[in-house]
């Protein structure tokens, strides 16, 4: 159960923001930087004999459960990528062993956008040249159901699924996702919801009588307020198409992180909740939360430990060559807190 969207600010600028929420167990998730010339090996059902590429561009991302998974991610042309969970809708083709090398796995989707392509064109041709398979994955127990946003520089966005063994490709024109069911169905289902506004609802007048709303936000009333993917796409698309003016990314990054608030889930309330894990540890059901500032190529986030807002930014890191360099979300797993006492001594 995860939820994202698209912001755009007045001057251009975009940024791409989301929860990552798993009721199982811990994602282990770390900030992971990918240097161009990196090469990766596609998955198949046979083993790691898919797919071979070099990446042509550095990237940084969120790993999960200690591979070469991405979770979500930037490269330094500006496209922004994001895995999200799309049970019983998510339907790959089948393995045929004569695409082999044009095969990888659907889980490795995210690293082969974000290490091949600068833009929704480029990533649009790409994806004809791939097999996205299911692959029965040890860590998981099952192939991963997964659709995915992209997001470029221009702020564009498309979601890629995958429905019948077909890939599916659509517009993204409102920036959000959420998870089940399809993209489409989403979008006609907004349609129920074509009455919400911003701006409060006007006094009626009936008979004799004035009836008056009571109090602010009247023109939200019928807002899905539970935590079903539709009834989140619904928030969704709402609160980030009623925001307030927006100048730049800096602003864009802060009124994203805000309305994410309105998303996270406690423990036992997503996905993945009812099966058997380890979440002893854990404090969330949403383990973190990413906010990428497209124009700067900049991660913003905070996790279930930690809700203070670390960032890494492309500019400021340095890719070994050849090699993956990583680093925990949390050095340490406690809320960093000022004390402001002194102040008033």
């Amino acid at each position: 159960m995860c939820t994202g969207f698209r912001l755009k600010a007045e001057n251009g600028s975009v940024v791409y923001a989301r929860t990552m929420e798993w009721g199982a167990f811990d994602l282990k998730s770390q900030v992971t930087l990918i240097p161009k010339g990196h090469v990766f090996r596609g998955t198949t059902t046979e083993g790691a004999n898919g797919k071979e590429w070099a990446a042509k561009y550095n990237v940084l991302a969120l790993d999960f459960l200690g591979t070469d998974w991405l979770a979500d991610g930037i490269n330094e042309a500006g496209l922004a990528v994001g895995m999200f969970y799309h049970p019983g809708f998510a339907e790959y083709p089948d393995y045929d062993p004569v695409e082999r090398k044009n095969t990888i796995a659907a889980v490795e989707m995210v690293g082969y956008l974000l290490t091949r392509y600068a833009s929704l064109q480029e990533v649009k041709e790409g994806l004809k040249g791939i097999q996205a398979i299911g692959v029965g994955e040890a860590i998981l127990g099952t192939p991963d159901p997964a659709h995915w946003m992209v997001t470029d520089a221009s702020g564009a966005s498309i979601v890629i699924e995958y429905a019948h063994g077909e890939l599916q490709v659509f517009d993204n024109p409102l920036g959000v996702i959420t998870n089940a069911p399809t993209y489409d169905w989403h979008m006609i289902n907004l349609r129920n919801y074509i009455n919400l506004s911003s701006v409060a609802l006007p006094t009626r007048h009936i008979d004799e009588l004035d009836f008056a709303p009571l109090g602010a936000g009247s023109g939200m009333i019928g807002l899905p307020g539970d935590n079903t993917p539709p009834s989140r796409f619904v928030r969704a698309v709402a609160m980030t198409h009623t925001t307030r003016p927006i100048p730049n990314a800096h602003e864009a990054v802060y009124e994203a992180l805000r309305i994410l608030d309105n998303f996270n889930l406690p423990l036992g309330g997503a996905e993945g909740s009812d099966q058997d894990g380890d979440t002893t540890a854990m404090r969330s059901s949403t383990i973190w939360t990413s906010v990428w500032d497209v124009e700067n190529r900049t991660l913003y986030y905070h996790t279930q430990h930690n809700r203070r807002v670390r960032k890494v930014s492309l500019a400021d890191v340095t890719f070994a060559e050849g090699a993956l360099k990583r680093i925990p979300l949390d050095r340490e797993k406690e809320q960093d807190v000022e004390d402001v006492s002194a102040l008033l001594a």
